[in-house]
C-alpha cells in the first residue's frame, strides 16, 4: 500500500473554507517566483503599468495567486501555471480552455486572450472554484465582467427539488438503523472505497454523491476501547479524497493526507476513548466532501454497558442539492443554505419505513450530527430518555431521583446515546427539535406493537 507521505499543507484549509481572514492567518497566501521577463504577481494589478502580459500564475490547495490581474485590452497574456499543491487542479478561462489537469509539482504555459471585456480563470474540479480557485481578469478599458455565465446565481438557483408529499418507487428500500454488535476480536481489518457515485437521496431525486462504499453515510463501524481499527481506503473515484476519524490520535499529515484515484493507504488506530464519533474525508474543501456524503459513524461502546433489546444509529445530516444527478452545491454549503437535514442520508425515511419495535422494551438509540453545519436536538415524541450518554459521558442514568431528558443535544461532530422505553401500543414521531427541519426530512416513526402504518407509508 501507498503509505509515503505526500504533502499535508492543504489539510488546514480543509476546516476554514469560507473563513477567508483565517485562511490568511493560518496558510497565508501563496507567492509565485518571478521568471525572467514575466511580472510577478504584486505588480500583476497595478494599473500604471499598463496591464501585464505575462504572468506566474501559482495553484494551490485550495487557492490561487494572484486572485486578480489586469491587463491590455486587444492583447494575448502569457500564463506561467505552476500546481504547487497536493491535489490535481486545472486552469481555464470561463471554466473552458486552459491547461489540461496537472499533478502536484507539474506546471504549463498558456496563452489567452485577448481579451476586450473583463473575464475569470478558474479550476474546474469540483468545488474548487466556488471554495476560492479563481483569477479575475479585468481588462483595462473593457468591458464590465458577465456573472460569470450565470455562475454567480443565488444559492438554490438550478438545484434540484424535493417534493415533500412524494413517496419512494416500489422497490426502495431504507437504510437499516439496527447498529451490529460490537464484532469479536480487538484487531479489526475495515476496507473503505472513496467512490463518486448516483444516490437516491428524496423520492425522486438523485445527486452525484461522494461515498465510502457507495453509502451516505458510509458505513457503521463499531469496537470496544482499546480495539485496534486497521482501515484501508482506496480511491476508486475520481479526484483526490482522504479520511479523518475523529475517534483517533494519530497525525493528519500521515494517515489522513489526500490520495489520489487509484491510490490506498493504511489508517491504523487505537480506540482509547467510548463514544459516538464521526469520520469523514478531510480533502480540500473539506466542507464539500463532508457536505456531498463522505461521512459516517463509528461507536466505541463505553465500558460495561447497559443491555438493551435492540440498538440502533441516526446519523444527521444536511443536503444542499445541486442539479439533478450533480453534486451538491458549495455555494448553499457554505452559506448554509440546506434543502433537507434528514436522518441516515434521505428526506423522511423512517416515515417511509417506520422503524418496529414493541411496548415495554428498553431500546438504545446512537445518534451522531455529521453536519456539517446544522445543530441537532434529537426527540422523540411520546416517551422519556431515563438515560443519556452525551460526549464520552453520561449525563443522566436512572436512580432515586427519577430524573428525565426530552432531548439530546449535539453541535456538528458530536455523538452520544439514549435509552428508553415505549408505554403502549403505536406511532411515536422522532425528530430534531428543531421544527424548521422537521418539514425539511429530519423526522421519522417507531411503530410499537400491531399498529397500522400505512398513512406512512401508502401501503
Amino acid at each position: 500500500m501507498d503509505r509515503e507521505r505526500t504533502g499535508d499543507g492543504w489539510w488546514v484549509t480543509t476546516f476554514v473554507i469560507g473563513m477567508v481572514a483565517l485562511i490568511v492567518a493560518v496558510v497565508g497566501v501563496a507567492i509565485s517566483a518571478s521568471k525572467p521577463n514575466s511580472t510577478s504577481a504584486a505588480g500583476a494589478s497595478g494599473a500604471a503599468a499598463g496591464g501585464v502580459t505575462e504572468v506566474d500564475v501559482t495553484l494551490a490547495d485550495i487557492s490561487v495567486s494572484p486572485n486578480m490581474i489586469e491587463v491590455p485590452a486587444g492583447e494575448e497574456i502569457t500564463l506561467h501555471v505552476a500546481n504547487e499543491g497536493v491535489l490535481d487542479h486545472d486552469f481555464k478561462v470561463e471554466g473552458v480552455e486552459g491547461t489540461a489537469m496537472l499533478k502536484a509539482g507539474e506546471t504549463s504555459t498558456i496563452v489567452i486572450g485577448p481579451f476586450t471585456a473583463d473575464t475569470t480563470v478558474w479550476c474546474t474540479v469540483a468545488g474548487h472554484k466556488d471554495a476560492g480557485m479563481k483569477m479575475a481578469v479585468h481588462v483595462l478599458g473593457g468591458a464590465a465582467a458577465p456573472a460569470e455565465n450565470g455562475n454567480a446565481a443565488a444559492p438554490g438557483a438550478g438545484g434540484a427539488t424535493i417534493d415533500a408529499p412524494a413517496m419512494p418507487g416500489a422497490d426502495w428500500v431504507g437504510r437499516d438503523p439496527v447498529l451490529p454488535a460490537a464484532p469479536n476480536g480487538t484487531v479489526h481489518e475495515i476496507a473503505l472505497d472513496a467512490t463518486e457515485t448516483l444516490v437516491e437521496v428524496a423520492p425522486g431525486v438523485t445527486q452525484l454523491m461522494w461515498t465510502f462504499n457507495d453509502l451516505v453515510p458510509g458505513p457503521t463501524l463499531r469496537g470496544k476501547v482499546g480495539d485496534t481499527f486497521r482501515v484501508t481506503l482506496t480511491n476508486k473515484g475520481e479526484m483526490g479524497h482522504s479520511i479523518d476519524f475523529h475517534a483517533s490520535m494519530v497525525a493528519w499529515s500521515d494517515e489522513m493526507r489526500t490520495i489520489l484515484p487509484g491510490e490506498s493507504l493504511v489508517y491504523e488506530f487505537t480506540a482509547d476513548f467510548a463514544g459516538a464519533w464521526m469520520y469523514h474525508c478531510g480533502t480540500a474543501p473539506a466542507l464539500h466532501h463532508i457536505g456531498n456524503g463522505m461521512y459516517g459513524a463509528i461507536v466505541i461502546d463505553p465500558p460495561e454497558l447497559a443491555p438493551v433489546e435492540e440498538e440502533f444509529f441516526m446519523v444527521q445530516s444536511e443536503l444542499y442539492l445541486g442539479p439533478e444527478a450533480q453534486p451538491g452545491d458549495l455555494t448553499k454549503m457554505i452559506a448554509e443554505d440546506w434543502d433537507a437535514v434528514v436522518f441516515n442520508g434521505y428526506h423522511s425515511q423512517y416515515k417511509f419505513a417506520p422503524i418496529h419495535v414493541e411496548a415495554g422494551t428498553r431500546y438504545r438509540v446512537w445518534v451522531i450530527n455529521d453536519g456539517p453545519n446544522e445543530n441537532s436536538a434529537f426527540h422523540i415524541v411520546g416517551t422519556i430518555f431515563d438515560t443519556v450518554f452525551r460526549e464520552g459521558a453520561y449525563t443522566l442514568q436512572p436512580d432515586d431521583s427519577h430524573g428525565g431528558s426530552q432531548v439530546l443535544d449535539l453541535q456538528p461532530a458530536q455523538g452520544g446515546f439514549v435509552e428508553f422505553t415505549f408505554a403502549e401500543d403505536g406511532l411515536y414521531p422522532f425528530v430534531t427539535h428543531k421544527f424548521a427541519n422537521v418539514g425539511k426530512g429530519a423526522i421519522g416513526f417507531f411503530a410499537a406493537g400491531d399498529v397500522d402504518t400505512s398513512a406512512l407509508t401508502g401501503h
